[in-house]
This record gives C-alpha cells, sequence and structure tokens, in this order.
C-alpha cells in the first residue's frame, strides 16, 4: 500500500507544498546570456529531459510501495523519454472525446482502476549549487502528480497544463540524488479538464532544476502606463523577493540601446519605477520589443516589454487607441505523432504558416501554452487569449442539458478554490507577455460564482487587460452577472446574429467571436458573409475560426499504409470520432484549401475598382499600425489565359486605414469579342522571419471587356472546338432499343430505355465507360453532418433515374433530337424531381442538352444536380477556363484565381482525412478531359458550370471512413453540374445560408458535350 494520501479526489486539496504561481523566467549568469535566452546556457539551470525509468500500472491501486526509495531496484523498469504523452508510446489507451468525459461522472470522484505511471531517474547535483536554493520545475504534467526525491516526499500538484515548482533544498545533496514521481490519470482536476481532444497523460512538458541564491527575487510584475499620446511611459515594476534584495534594473531597446537604469532594495515585495521618452508600441504588427533587465547578486532575470495600451472605448476594442480586428485561429497543442508534447520547432511551423496566412491573433484553446510559445508570438506578432486551464463541458451533458446541469460545478462552493487557482496560476506565469492581451476564464463550464470570483480577482490583479469568458452569453441560461466580463462573447453565432447585436445600441460591449466558421473537412464556406459584417460595424472585434489543425495521429494499417487515425480506431470507448478532424491544416502542416480562404478574407489590403477604363483602383490599407512601404504590388492583363500586359508597382504608401488611387499603365486592346481579366496582386518586398521575398499577401480580379459582344468570353475557345471534321450530314438508326447517330468522323449511341447516352466516340475513340446519369448525390462533407441524415433518410444517396417517355426525330439532314422525360426517385419514396431532357446531335458530333427540372416542394435543398459522366481509363488530362487551382465552391471561392488550368485527374483531388464531397471546380467556363493525346470530351455550359473529375465515385467516397479504404477506379467520373450547394460550417456552426443552397424548386440546364481531338486545334 502506497503511503500517499488520496488528494486526487479532494477537491480542497489542489497541491502539496507546491510554490506560489509566479512569472514565467529562467535566472542567467549576465546580460548577454539573458538576452540570448537560451536556457541550457545559463548556470542556474539544469535540465531533467531525458530518458527516465518507467513503469505503467492499469490502476493505481496496483504501484507498488518503496518505488521512490533510494535503493529500489529499478534496472527492470522500460525507458521512456521526458517529456512524452504515455498513448503515444504504447501505454494506456488512446482515446478521443469530445464534450463527454471518459469517466462517469460523480465529482469529485474517479474510477477505481486510476492509470498511474511512475517515473524514476538519478542526477548529479553540480558542486556550485551546494550553497545555493534548489527548485524543481515541471511545465506540464496530466493529470496529477506525487514528488519523492531521495526518498523523502515532496509534494503534489494538480492543474494539468500550468507550472509547478517545489523547492528541493532540504532533500538534495552532493552528487547523486534520485527522483521519483508518481502520475496519475485522473483526478478530481479532470472534472475541470474535459476539453475536445485526445486524452493524453504523462509529464508532457518540460521537467528542470534551478538554482538560485539564498537572497533571491522570487517573482516580477512588470506594469506599464502610457500618457495619452504615448509621448511618455513609465514601468511600474512590482519585485517579490526572499530576503533583502539589492537590485538593478535597466532597460534596453531592440537593439540593446540603454534606455534608462535605476537600483533598490527590496524587502520582501516593493516597487521600482522606470520611465521612457517616446516610447516605441508594440502591435502585432511591428512587434517591437524592448528587453527589461533585473539584476540581483550573481543571477540577471530577463522580460521583454512590448509598451501597449488595450483599451475599450465606445463598445470598441483599441489598442494604442486604434480599433483593432482579430483575424484569429484557435489553436490546440497537437503534434501528430507525439501528441500533446510540442517542440519548439513545432511551434515555429505554426506561428509561420499563421502570418503567411494572415493571422493575427491566437486563442489559445483551452489552456495556457507553454511559455516558449508565447514569448515567439511576443516576437513574431500575434495577439493572445490566454485561456485558463477550465472546461467541464460533461457536467452539462451528463445530465443531457437539464435546466442547471452545465453550471453545477461554477455554482458549487466547494470547488470555487478550484476555479480561482486556475485562474490564478495563468495569470501569474503569463503577466508579463505583451502578446497576452485578453484573459479567459475557461471554456463551455457554465457559469456561476465560481466564475465570477475567477474573473474579479483576474480584474484585481492586472486591470490592464480585458477579461473574457464566452460561458457567461444569455443563450446559456444561468447566473445574469457578468459586470466582471469586459465582452460579449459568442460561439458560431450565424452572420444575421451578429449583425443584430452590433445594431443593438443597449449593447455596449465588444462582441467577440471565440469561436466561429467551422473548418471541419472541405470547409469552411462562410467567411467572406462574417468578415462583411465585421469590418462593416465597429462594435465587432472579430473572431477566431475552430480551428487551427487536425488532431490526427499517425498510425499504419495492418499492411503497413501510413493514415492519420481519428476517435474510435484505437477501440476505445466512449469515441467521438473524426470530430478531433476539424482543422485548417493537416497534422502535418500542410494547409488545407479553408486556410487558403482565411487568408484571402482576412487580408489587410483591399483593392476595388474605380476606373478601370483607365487603370484606376482604389487599395485601402486595412493593417492597423503599418503603412504600404513594405508592399509591392504586380499587375497582369490576360486574354484567352494568357498575359498579353503586365507589370509591377514598387512604391504604395497608404497609412494604416487609409487609402490610395491607383493608376496602373495598361492599354485596353482594341474592340474584340474577347473579355480580358486583370489580376493584381500584392506582396512582400523582404525577405521576413516568417515568409519569403514575394510572398503573396492578397490578390484581387477584375473583368474587364473590351467590348460588349455577345457571348463574349474570359476564356476563350475551347481547345480542340472546331477542329477536325465538319457539320456533314448524319445517319440515324434505331434498333433493339438503342439509337446509334454517325456522322463524318464520330459515333454516338443513345439507349432509349436508359434514356441516356452509352457511347460517345470520335475517329473510334471511346468517351464513355457507362452511361451518362443525372446526379443530385454528393460525399456529404463534415459540415454536411446535420443535414447530411435528412438527405439519407429521403434516399438521396440511391437515386435513380425512372423513365416515362423517350422519342427521337429528325431534324433535318445534320441533326437529330431525343426527347427524355424523367424522374429521380428512390426506394419507397416519391420522386425528388420531373425532368424534361432534349438531347440535340448535330453533324460535328457536338451534343446539345437542354433540361427543365421541376424539384418537390417539400424537399430540402439539393446536394447538386447536374450529368455524371464515367470516362475510359486513360482519360487523365485536364483542362479548363474557371476558377483555381485549388477546389471551388459557391461560398468557398475567395482564394481562387479565374485562369486556364492544366491538371491530371489524380491533382484535382483534396486528401481529407474523412473522404467527403472536394475537388468541384465552382465557376467553369469550359472544360476538356482527354487522354495524353488530347482526344476526350469537351464540355460548355450556357452559364458557368460546376466541374468535377476524379477516379471515385460519389458513392466511393462516401462509404470510406479513411482514404486509404477508397479503391482508385481506372475510369474518370466526372461530374458537370448546374450547381453544387456551399459547403458552410454547419457541423458546428449555423447552417448553410440560404444563397448557397441548391433550392430553386425549378430551374432550366444547358450544356454542350462535343468529342475533340485537341491537339487538332493547335
Amino acid at each position: 500500500m502506497l503511503p500517499v494520501k488520496k488528494y486526487w479526489e479532494d477537491p480542497h486539496v489542489l497541491h502539496v507544498n507546491r510554490r506560489e504561481a509566479r512569472a514565467s523566467y529562467i535566472p542567467y549568469a549576465g546580460q548577454a546570456a539573458a538576452r540570448a535566452g537560451q536556457r541550457g546556457g545559463s548556470p542556474f539551470y539544469q535540465t531533467l529531459n531525458g530518458s527516465w525509468k518507467f513503469q505503467y500500472y492499469p490502476s493505481v491501486t496496483q504501484v507498488q510501495d518503496g518505488f521512490y526509495d533510494e535503493k529500489a531496484d529499478i534496472s527492470g523498469w522500460d525507458e521512456l523519454l521526458v517529456p512524452s504523452c504515455w498513448q503515444v508510446n504504447g501505454y494506456d489507451q488512446l482515446q478521443y472525446v469530445n464534450v463527454r468525459y471518459p469517466i462517469p461522472v460523480d465529482p469529485p470522484y474517479v474510477p477505481d482502476m486510476n492509470p498511474a505511471g511512475v517515473y524514476v531517474r538519478e542526477f548529479n547535483m553540480r558542486e556550485d549549487w551546494e550553497s545555493k536554493k534548489k527548485f524543481i520545475v515541471f511545465e506540464g504534467v496530466n493529470a496529477c502528480f506525487y514528488l519523492w526525491v531521495n526518498g523523502v516526499f515532496v509534494g503534489y500538484s494538480q492543474g494539468s497544463r500550468i507550472p509547478a515548482e517545489f523547492d528541493l533544498s532540504h532533500v538534495v545533496k552532493k552528487g547523486r540524488n534520485r527522483i521519483a514521481v508518481m502520475v496519475l490519470k485522473w483526478c478530481d482536476g479532470t472534472y475541470l479538464e474535459d476539453q475536445d481532444l485526445w486524452r493524453y497523460t504523462g509529464i508532457f512538458r518540460d521537467v528542470y532544476l534551478l538554482a538560485r541564491e539564498q537572497v533571491h527575487i522570487r517573482d516580477v510584475f512588470v506594469k506599464q502606463t502610457l500618457t495619452d499620446d504615448f509621448s511618455q511611459a513609465a514601468l511600474n515594476v512590482e519585485l517579490a523577493a526572499e530576503g533583502s534584495a539589492e537590485v538593478k534594473l535597466e532597460l534596453q531597446d531592440a537593439e540593446g540601446k540603454p534606455m534608462g537604469s535605476t537600483a533598490a532594495v527590496i524587502d520582501a515585495q516593493g516597487c521600482v519605477e522606470l520611465k521612457i521618452e517616446n516610447p516605441q508600441l508594440w502591435n502585432a504588427e511591428r512587434p517591437y520589443l524592448y528587453q527589461l533587465y533585473i539584476s540581483c547578486g550573481e543571477e540577471v532575470l530577463r522580460f521583454p516589454v512590448g509598451f501597449r495600451r488595450i483599451e475599450i472605448t465606445d463598445g470598441v476594442f483599441k489598442i494604442n487607441h486604434q480599433a483593432v480586428k482579430l483575424k484569429g485561429v484557435n489553436r490546440h497543442d497537437s503534434h501528430p505523432e507525439l501528441g500533446q508534447t510540442i517542440p519548439v520547432a513545432h511551434m515555429l511551423q505554426d506561428l509561420r504558416l499563421m502570418k503567411k496566412h494572415n493571422v493575427n491573433t491566437i486563442r489559445s484553446s483551452h489552456y495556457p501554452n507553454d511559455t516558449r510559445f508565447l514569448e515567439l508570438c511576443n516576437e513574431f506578432g500575434f495577439y493572445v487569449v490566454d485561456e485558463a486551464d477550465l472546461e467541464c463541458h460533461g457536467i452539462g451533458r451528463a445530465e443531457d442539458w437539464a435546466e442547471g446541469a452545465f453550471h453545477k460545478l461554477s455554482a458549487n462552493p466547494e470547488w470555487k478554490g478550484a476555479f480561482v487557482e486556475r485562474a490564478v496560476r495563468m495569470v501569474e506565469r503569463d503577466k508579463n507577455q505583451p502578446c497576452v492581451i485578453l484573459w479567459s476564464m475557461g471554456n463551455e463550464s457554465g457559469y456561476a460564482e465560481n466564475h465570477i470570483a475567477m474573473a474579479q480577482w483576474t480584474r484585481g490583479r492586472d486591470s490592464s487587460r480585458p477579461v473574457h469568458y464566452e460561458g457567461a452569453a444569455p443563450i446559456y441560461k444561468g447566473n445574469p452577472d457578468v459586470s466582471s466580463l469586459d465582452l460579449e462573447s459568442r460561439m458560431y453565432a450565424s452572420v444575421e446574429d451578429i449583425r443584430v447585436y452590433a445594431e443593438d445600441e443597449s449593447q455596449t460591449k465588444p462582441l467577440f467571436l471565440c469561436e466561429y466558421s467551422h473548418a471541419m473537412g472541405n470547409g469552411p464556406g462562410d467567411l467572406k458573409d462574417y468578415w462583411e459584417v465585421i469590418y462593416r460595424y465597429p462594435k465587432l472585434m472579430g473572431g477566431c475560426v475552430w480551428e487551427w489543425c487536425d488532431h490526427g495521429i499517425q498510425a499504419k494499417t495492418a499492411d503497413g499504409v501510413p493514415y492519420y487515425a481519428y476517435g474510435g480506431d484505437f477501440g476505445e470507448e466512449p469515441h467521438d470520432g473524426n470530430f478531433c478532424i476539424d482543422g485548417l491544416v493537416t497534422p502535418d502542416r500542410v494547409p488545407h484549401t479553408g486556410l487558403l480562404e482565411l487568408k484571402q478574407v482576412i487580408a489587410p489590403i483591399r483593392i476595388e475598382e474605380e476606373d478601370l477604363k483607365k487603370g484606376l483602383v482604389r487599395l485601402t490599407n486595412l493593417y492597423d499600425f503599418i503603412d504600404l512601404s513594405h508592399v509591392a504590388l504586380r499587375w497582369k492583363l490576360e486574354k484567352d489565359g494568357r498575359a498579353i500586359q503586365q507589370g509591377s508597382v514598387w512604391e504604395l504608401s497608404a497609412a494604416p486605414h487609409a487609402e490610395q488611387l491607383l493608376k496602373l499603365p495598361y492599354e485596353l486592346p482594341e474592340a474584340q469579342a474577347e473579355q480580358l481579366l486583370l489580376t493584381i496582386s500584392c506582396w512582400l518586398k523582404d525577405e521576413t522571419d516568417w515568409a519569403e521575398a514575394g510572398h503573396e499577401i492578397m490578390f484581387r480580379q477584375f473583368e474587364l471587356a473590351a467590348a460588349q459582344a455577345a457571348g463574349a468570353s474570359a476564356g476563350g475557345a475551347v481547345p480542340g472546338q472546331g477542329a477536325g471534321g465538319h457539320a456533314a450530314g448524319i445517319q440515324v438508326k434505331e434498333e433493339a432499343g438503342t439509337l446509334t447517330v454517325e456522322g463524318f468522323d464520330f459515333r454516338h449511341m443513345f439507349d432509349m430505355h436508359l434514356g441516356a447516352f452509352t457511347e460517345i466516340s470520335r475517329h473510334g475513340v471511346a468517351m464513355l465507360a457507362a452511361p451518362a446519369l443525372f446526379s443530385i448525390w454528393r460525399a456529404p462533407t463534415d459540415n454536411d453532418m446535420y443535414i447530411k441524415k435528412k438527405w439519407q433518410d429521403k434516399g438521396l444517396d440511391s437515386a435513380k433515374t425512372k423513365v416515362y417517355h423517350c422519342a427521337w426525330k429528325r431534324e433535318g439532314e445534320h441533326a437529330v433530337s431525343v426527347e427524355v422525360r424523367f424522374s429521380l426517385t428512390g426506394y419507397n419514396r416519391y420522386p425528388y424531381l420531373y425532368g424534361e431532357a432534349v438531347w440535340v446531335v448535330d453533324g460535328t458530333g457536338a451534343i446539345q442538352l437542354d433540361s427543365k427540372i421541376k424539384v418537390r416542394e417539400d424537399l430540402e435543398f439539393l446536394p447538386r444536380f447536374g450529368l455524371q459522366l464515367t470516362m475510359p481509363q486513360g482519360m487523365e488530362e485536364v483542362e479548363y477556363f474557371g476558377y483555381g487551382p485549388h477546389e471551388s465552391y459557391i461560398d468557398k471561392r475567395q482564394s481562387v484565381k479565374r485562369g486556364r488550368y492544366r491538371f491530371k485527374v489524380d491533382e484535382l483531388f483534396e486528401h481529407y482525412i474523412m473522404p467527403q464531397e472536394n475537388g468541384s471546380r465552382f465557376g467553369t467556363e469550359w472544360a476538356v478531359v482527354s487522354n495524353a493525346l488530347g482526344m476526350g470530351l469537351a464540355f460548355q455550359a450556357s452559364e458557368a458550370f460546376s466541374f468535377h473529375a476524379a477516379h471515385y465515385t460519389p458513392g466511393d467516397l462516401t462509404k470510406a471512413a479513411h482514404t486509404y479504404e477508397l479503391s482508385k477506379r481506372k475510369e474518370t467520373i466526372v461530374h458537370l453540374d448546374y450547381k453544387m450547394s456551399g459547403v458552410g460550417s454547419a457541423s458546428c456552426g449555423p447552417e448553410l445560408l440560404e444563397p448557397y443552397r441548391l433550392n430553386e424548386k425549378e430551374f432550366q440546364y444547358k450544356l454542350t458535350l462535343l468529342p475533340v481531338f485537341k491537339e487538332d486545334g493547335y
């Protein structure tokens, strides 16, 4: 039996012997070392990262007493790297759950079978540390742990993602020492850590020793005041010392130039002031950092100083007196192989990607991140919403969201200390980080007295930053006292909801969308709509897309095929499936097209038409603090997908929030039938820490009509159109229900029973491998989560054609028409729609479709409507004029450019971890699918259509749960859609907006199919 108390089920015991929370720092031996910031370069720092002896037990009750003894035999134990997570190293159960607890809900109790991991390692203490105080710091341990050194119990701590520090001075000795740690998977704190993530356990962040002088600075709070005109700044540095400490403070600018210094004697606590004239201000666009050095004895502490003022005036969120829009993402700690252990290189990868995609804000969902991440945010320039490690989502779920259920823990006075401590430890650690602009009191935990106490303590400790907590929103029923909260916050409010709030004069707080526009799978599809409204109203301060990355875990099938696993793939129960695959980037940080869309929508430059005939465009600088002198501009005029004029503008000057009129020196050609495309791109002039010179910030396209000719098209002629044969007479015959139409160089066959073409060929080259069919089904996207059930319940996924009437007739010597009346219906269902289709084949071999469709009145909007063609093996070449280079949809097309594109079929495919509709091209003017010799089918419609080509049918994608389950077809499946419904963000957000639904009850669709030999057209 272990000689430890059962602290893990006592909400009144949050720690034993743990030091009070303090600001994050590492003591160094001089200013140069402190400025370099390399922990290992400090003689007062010693890492305990590395290989530890490790023993896993399915239950803490199985742990044998004595493992912590100096002489305990651990030679047969496993080796485990620290920091790391058990579950990605083969111990315990990998498990993903969202809003549910993975344990029975019986707070503060947890299962008796509570897994435990015992860590042991030996370390040598440096001789020059003997006279110093010795401390150990655990940056992150999930969920609670007990600590022994040299056989002596040192302490206990819980609260997974915030440091725990213990004084070891009384137990360590010169030379060899042994440390033992017992980590438990669950404790009463588990009820406060029910975040939407993989449930990882272990010592997952750094562990290290610190040597401190007997008299030293224990805590520092760098407060600042700025005059209204920012001409003067004062640092009021609150110091807490152990003993009577002589200190010297020096402030240096970013280049290391001294800006002021002072000295003082601090007896336990004191405050020292430094003043500076005309300080340079910190913001995310120009993250200027001063460095404050505090010397005490041999130690030097360094703190970054970013002078900035955060305020709310007249309901507008401002930084340095400037209204700022937070263009953010929610970011979990997530690594596809290491779990929640995040290397610095991985943090840098995330931040550089975010910066490249115009993100300026990060919500640390839903817990404080590693302190080094915040230090990087200071340097790169990000606004951070620092969030307490607090979420008790499952409390509401356990009672099926009964009245008051969600607030049970927040309203329980027995848990007040646990709630408040989570704010205290976050604020004390991060209070000196300039990037932190908002304190968040956690996430989705109800709202009552305990949350109010958190917010009140936070405001009392740090009045310089607003306090946020979404759980107090009026949509939740609970305590109405929100006076301690400075913002109004919402999750997944609709565009209309935020507009109504912005126009409500009784609402005096700025509105922050802490989560919006769910980026799961093929999405999000509503970003443009949100940001049009956010920019329109000053009271709307922006928000954070959910979320940054897919939380897939690198895994392999039994056959060794690599894939990204999600909930349920490890046999765990309960689990929440692929709801963790909901990011803007893949687990290995490849951007999804949703991130490209976000980049364009929140771009810091807007370009609008002024007078395009004269080459005049208007640039609006949407940066808040910098002008456009760091940006250059390229422009290109295209005809038929080819550049005919182009140039650059190197001198841009618009001030923040100002406009600039620009004249582009192009000359429009003489009157002609073609339309022209003008593409304007803004890019970085110089290399930065996060992007190369020439990195594109944003673009804008305009259509120019050099002449208002009927049928003018920016795409020009379809390749191969008109080449080869001529409009000679045709031969038509019907035999055994098959209509055969033969011309000069083509032969087409139409099945009168199916009402469909079964063969289209030219010069004997077959263009079809199966009958052409009308189609309404798409493989549901993740954001189709709720409408999918309605679609499938009605059988849309198994819709079949019923032919009522099919007849043909000659249309003179050179054409034949086939009239078909049909419906699409499913098993045990009335028809979804009725259609009349007239197919006309002329002497060139062109097939023209004219269809009129009536959709059943009570049917929800359709996924799509169009023609599905199965083309033979070898039809791998795709050329089209439309939007590219990546996929686009009616509500997800801001990041694509109109132009002429060529791809292989596989290059059109977007590899979402959960297979779903992907790769469609909205607004296509024409497309050609052919073999390598250019032999294939050309498609053109009277109005732009949605085009899709893949080696999978919608049914293939619907059935597969992972990409590796897809079996690639040899044939090429082509969809030519009148319309495809948008993708939205309804897996967690509002329903798909009306303008993006295919909900027309009557429409007409015209399309032309032409067998072509493209090479003959050049």
